[in-house]
């Protein structure tokens, strides 16, 4: 299945909807009026945009998911390695740590992560 793209202002709405959901539209205004100083229209208009290429539903004035965050994230994350870095994860993460210490934590994280996708090897030998 094809995942939509979606912008910066309707991502903002859609991870305050994934926090809350499900989400009445009515609190999701109030939520979008004190999170992002939005009106009520401009809350129902990405509300819609985001209906009609099926990231969310509305049923009964109730707000829910039909494509999880974590989706739209490892989406927008591929897409943004590929035009940016030609598809080349080493060369991104190069680029983002080269001037950023990584505790302890993070760098067992990520062995975890690279181990778990090697089927328990932490390097390809």
């Amino acid at each position: 299945m094809e995942i939509p793209k979606i912008f910066d202002s309707e991502y903002r709405l859609a991870c305050i909807v994934w926090d809350r959901e499900p989400v009445t539209t009515s609190e999701l205004v109030k939520l979008c009026a004190e999170k992002l100083e939005w009106k009520r229209t401009t809350t129902y208009t990405v509300l819609k945009r985001l209906c009609d290429r099926g990231i969310f539903q509305v049923e009964n004035s109730v707000v829910t998911s039909r494509i999880p965050k974590e989706e739209i994230q490892r989406q927008e994350s591929e897409q943004f390695v590929k035009r940016t870095f030609g598809g080349s994860l080493p060369l991104f993460l190069a680029a983002f740590l080269k001037d950023r210490p990584l505790s302890e934590e993070e760098v067992r994280e990520i062995r975890k992560l690279i181990e778990d996708k090697n089927g328990g090897r932490a390097d390809e030998t």
